[in-house]
This record gives C-alpha cells, sequence and structure tokens, in this order.
C-alpha cells in the first residue's frame, strides 16, 4: 500500500492579534485561537499581542510577536540586543524573579500530576549571577558572503540557521563579548568555508577555545589562530574528527580545572568534559546536597552517575567512604586519579551502564547509608528500581529535568514507601526555560 503523505496545512500570512493565557513549559506564551492551541515566541500571560504565524502543525500553531498591545506588568526590556531571535535564551522579557517562580511552580505541579507526590517542604529557589554565567557552550559558525562577515554563536529560535549576533550577555564575558573576534578571526582562515562550530569551556584558571575544523589547518591558520590565544588569553585546542582528536595548538598547556573551597577539592577537566555551567550555583548546590544528606563520619555513600566526582569528592570529606558509579570508563579512571591528587583515599570506582540491569551488580550488594543520584535528562528509574528495595535511609536527587524526576519521585513514594521530605528549583540556566531540581527521599 503507498504511503500517504499528509498535506502541509497553509500558514496565514495576515496578523492576528490575541490574548495569552499561559506560559509553556519551553517560555512561550499560550493562547486558543478557534479553540487550537498556539504557541507564540515573546508574548507573557495577560498580555494582548499580535502575532504572526510561523507554522501550522495538525494539533497546534505557533508563532512570534509582532506587537504588545497591553504588556504585562512582569515583562522587563531584555538586556540582550539579540534576544528576538537568538535561540540562546527565552525568557529575558520575564523579570527574574517571576522566570523562577515559575520553574518552581512547573516542579511542583508536575510532582503532583506526574508523580502523585507533593514535598512536605518546598524549599527556596537557589539563584546566582543572572548574567555572564554561563561557562560551557556550543557555538556555531558560517561564512556568509551575502552578510560580508562570518556568524558566530547559538542558533536562532526555532530554526537551525547561526543567529547574526555580536555579543551574548549570558556567556562569560571572556567569550560572549568576543564574538565579534571570533568572528573577524575567521573570516581570515583559509580554512573559514570549513569551520563549523567552537566549543568554549571556561574553567576557574582558563578559558579554552576548541576548533572543529573539517580540512587540515594550514601554517598561516595555526599562526593566526596562535596569536588569537595570545592576544584574547585564551587556550586553542584543535579537533579534526571526534571528541578523541581534541589536542592543544600548543604543546604545553595548563590543565583546566575548577575548585569547590570549601572541600578543599580541585577537580580537573578538559575542554569538552561535562560539568556544571554555572559555578556560583553549583557550589551552592554542592552545599545543599550535603546538608540535607546529613552526613556522619561512620556513613558510607553511593554516588550513582558521579561524573568526575563533583558531589563525590566533598563528600568523602565528611564519611568513612564513598563510592562512585558512571558508565564511562575513561571518565571513572579520571575521577579515580582525581581523589588521588586531591589526596583523598576513601573513595571507589566501578564503570557501569546505569541505565541497565544493575541487580548483580558488586555495589548493589553492598550497605549504603546516603545515596546520591545526578542523572541525565532521562532520569534514573533503573536505579531507583534497584535501590527502591534496599530501603538506603536517605537519598538526594538532583535532576535536570522535571518530568523524569516526577516519574521517579512516583517509583519512590508510591512503591517504596520513601517520604519525599524536600524539593526545590535552582536556576542554573537564568533567562531559559531550563529547570534544574533539587528533591530529598527518607524512608517511610
Amino acid at each position: 500500500m503507498a504511503k500517504r503523505y499528509r498535506r502541509k496545512q497553509r500558514i496565514p500570512q495576515e496578523p492576528v492579534e490575541t490574548t495569552i493565557e499561559s506560559l509553556s513549559h519551553d517560555g512561550r506564551g499560550v493562547a486558543h485561537i478557534e479553540g487550537k492551541t498556539t504557541f507564540i515566541d515573546g508574548a507573557l500571560p495577560g498580555e494582548k499581542v499580535v502575532f504572526q504565524y510561523t507554522d501550522c502543525q495538525r494539533k497546534h500553531d505557533e508563532g512570534r510577536t509582532l506587537e504588545v498591545l497591553e504588556a504585562s506588568s512582569q515583562r522587563v526590556e531584555p538586556q540582550c540586543a539579540h534576544f528576538d531571535r537568538c535561540g540562546g535564551c527565552s525568557l529575558q522579557h520575564l523579570d527574574p524573579e517571576v522566570q523562577i517562580d515559575y520553574k518552581q511552580k512547573a516542579l511542583l505541579e508536575g510532582l503532583q500530576r506526574l508523580g502523585n507526590v507533593v514535598p512536605e517542604q518546598v524549599l527556596p529557589p537557589l539563584v546566582d549571577d543572572l548574567w555572564h554565567y554561563r561557562r560551557k557552550a556550543r557555538l556555531g559558525v558560517k561564512n556568509v558572503p551575502a552578510k560580508g562577515r562570518v556568524l558566530v554563536g547559538f542558533r536562532e529560535k526555532r530554526n537551525s540557521y547561526i543567529a547574526d549576533i555580536r555579543q551574548c550577555e549570558v556567556l562569560d564575558k571572556r567569550v560572549g563579548y568576543q564574538l565579534e573576534a571570533l568572528s573577524e578571526l575567521v573570516g581570515t582562515l583559509d580554512i573559514r568555508a570549513r569551520l563549523p562550530q567552537f566549543e568554549v569551556a571556561v574553567a576557574d584558571n582558563a578559558v579554552a577555545l576548541v576548533v572543529r575544523h573539517l580540512d587540515p589547518l594550514s601554517d598561516n591558520d595555526r599562526q593566526k589562530l596562535s596569536e588569537f590565544g595570545d592576544q584574547h588569553d585564551m587556550q586553542v585546542y584543535l579537533q579534526p574528527k571526534g571528541p578523541d582528536t581534541v589536542t592543544a595548538l600548543r604543546t604545553s598547556v595548563d590543565s583546566l580545572y575548577y575548585e569547590h573551597p570549601d572541600y578543599q577539592v580541585r577537580i580537573d577537566v578538559g575542554p569538552l568534559d561535562f560539568y556544571q555551567v554555572n559555578a556560583g550555583l553549583n557550589r551552592q548546590m554542592v552545599k545543599r546536597a550535603l546538608e540535607h544528606l546529613d552526613l556522619d563520619p561512620a556513613h558510607r555513600v553511593l554516588d550513582l552517575f558521579c561524573g568526575l566526582g563533583n558531589f563525590t569528592l566533598p563528600i568523602a570529606r565528611h564519611v568513612a567512604e564513598v563510592v562512585g558509579v558512571e558508565g564511562d570508563e575513561p571518565m571513572v579512571c579520571r575521577a579515580r586519579e582525581t581523589a588521588l591528587k586531591n589526596g583523598i583515599t576513601n573513595t571507589r570506582y566501578y564503570v557501569c551502564n546505569l541505565m541497565g540491569e544493575l541487580e548483580d551488580e558488586p555495589w548493589m550488594k553492598e550497605q549504603w547509608d546516603r545515596v546520591l543520584l545526578d542523572p541525565p535528562r532521562s532520569g534514573a528509574l533503573e536505579a531507583i528500581k534497584a535501590l527502591g528495595p534496599m530501603q538506603v535511609p536517605k537519598i538526594v536527587y538532583v535532576s535536570c529535568h522535571p518530568g523524569t524526576l516526577a516519574r521517579d519521585a512516583d517509583v519512590l513514594v508510591n512503591e517504596f514507601g520513601y517520604r519525599m521530605t524536600h524539593a526545590g528549583v535552582m536556576d542554573m540556566f537564568p533567562h531559559t526555560s531550563h529547570v534544574e531540581s533539587f528533591a530529598v527521599f527518607e524512608r517511610g
């Protein structure tokens, strides 16, 4: 039988006036026009706006605000001149205090609606600097002769084109205020048409710039990149293929690192490693985790999705032993080395796919006083199902997706009898719709 194709719906060309009813999970205004849900960029609840349709689907439509006829009292002027088109942020037009209130509300509603769970106590949101907080980013690069320049930045809202921006107000200034300089640099390179992206990583001690290049670099290009690094105090790395091909342009560079001063911990990182983008918020998050773990010198703690030791090493300063588990073997090897560099000898590490069967893992056969979970967006369902019958006295769960936290909380509370004693949000990514959250579970 021949495959039937649905005809693409015609996009209306005439602007439309409407009133915004609510805010979507991704920061768009929500309206209903002739009974159909419409998501509108740049609009806030309670506002009357004129918008232009940008897409029409069977179940919903999309649009962008052309004019605000009646503004919300919560509307503020975006600090970034490129906010209307750059996809790096979605909420700069909303008062920052209201942003975090929306995120807290989204977390609590999701816990109740998806997980049938209500925390006994709602934690006050963790917040830090609103601007220039972002230490990690992938920046697209595109030579556009028609514009007479090279574009360097995030993608535009709702499409794959690179936004034409000159600076970024959420990136660390050492990167965000150098986008124009990066554009000018690429424009002088022989390889400018074969350089699709930069990766930037800001550590406590240095800034790294990873240059993804699809063809070999000429000696002239290498010289220009080296001079750029000197001029802007950046370590330049080259990436001709996959992540394992990243090498420093110069033969000797200082190791990147970030610190937890309160715990006398230093963690070395590579320019493509995952680590939290918001340094100030990360330190607050680790402190909150340790406070709610309520650690004792005799405790044995299990840290799942441990990474390089962001939680493992601060915890190790306060307990008898910590076992870290992570799916990436090279990362586990480096976590072990990092512990020893910090003079920490009471940690052990295991390599394990935490999304698979866990019952036969050696660390599952041990007794734990505390468990910390810091999973990816997909959550920790398999780990929760394995841990639930063990009845660990207290579990702290750090989440980057409120939906999977709600799902996992449902299992812990409604299947294994835990209580959710605390929950709250952490504003790891101000001016975006991203919700980072924190929950504490105690045995009922």
